[in-house]
């Protein structure tokens, strides 16, 4: 596009220049419409920028409101590694997951142990998809991701866990799996996993990764 333009440009010059001026004329009607040209080939871009400035919150959690609905997050993993069922939470932080939420199923949802359970439930016909955590909220249940396929990664790491690093590679968020073989608790963050996590260690690393923004900040 970018050297169709610049020939478009260089062709304009030159009718100016050697006085073409049917052909100037000509450009010029082409340029009149290239803006709706520009509309029609980045709708999907612009719509998705618009609609990520519509969302955004002037608003900000209070903490306490905050550590509940990673306490509620915590307790929903700790019951599902209990049972050894699958699953995959991913906490959006700066980084918009508004591409993974459109193809999910929408939620709208507060936070709570027994909906994460539901979801994830070996019946529930959204189970093996990621859910979407957006401040305290879960917005999308069932959405799926992209799979890394880096080599250097363990080879014990099923599908959910590739998902996860690859969706931590992608964006800042962050990813709490379960794993269905194991029972065993990982987090995700920045293409990095932390394997083998108990309650108290889960709940510090997300206490840590959602308040220092907050810290910094100050």
């Amino acid at each position: 596009m970018l050297i169709g333009l610049s020939l478009l440009f260089f062709a304009s010059i030159m009718a100016s220049y050697l006085n073409l001026y049917t052909l100037d004329r000509l450009i010029r009607g082409i340029w009149e419409y290239f803006m709706i040209a520009l509309i029609v080939l980045f709708q999907p871009e612009i719509r998705r920028a618009l609609a990520q400035m519509g969302e955004a919150s002037f608003l900000t959690l209070t903490p306490a409101e905050e550590l509940k609905s990673l306490d509620e997050i915590v307790k929903a993993a700790a019951s599902l590694s209990a049972r050894k069922i699958g699953a995959l939470m991913v906490l959006e932080r700066e980084n918009s997951l508004n591409d993974y939420i459109e193809i999910g199923t929408a939620v709208d949802s507060k936070v709570s142990r027994e909906l994460i359970l539901s979801v994830f439930h070996p019946t529930s016909p959204i189970h093996d998809g990621a859910i979407v955590i957006k401040s305290n909220r879960i917005v999308a249940a069932g959405c799926f991701l992209p799979i890394t396929l880096r080599h250097d990664i363990d080879k014990a790491f099923g599908t959910r866990h590739r998902a996860a690093l690859a969706i931590t590679e992608e964006t800042d968020c962050v990813a709490v799996i379960v794993s269905e073989e194991t029972g065993d608790i990982s987090i995700s963050t920045s293409g990095d996993i932390n394997k083998k996590l108990d309650m108290t260690q889960l709940r510090a690393n997300l206490t840590t990764l959602f308040t220092s923004k907050r810290t910094v900040g100050i």
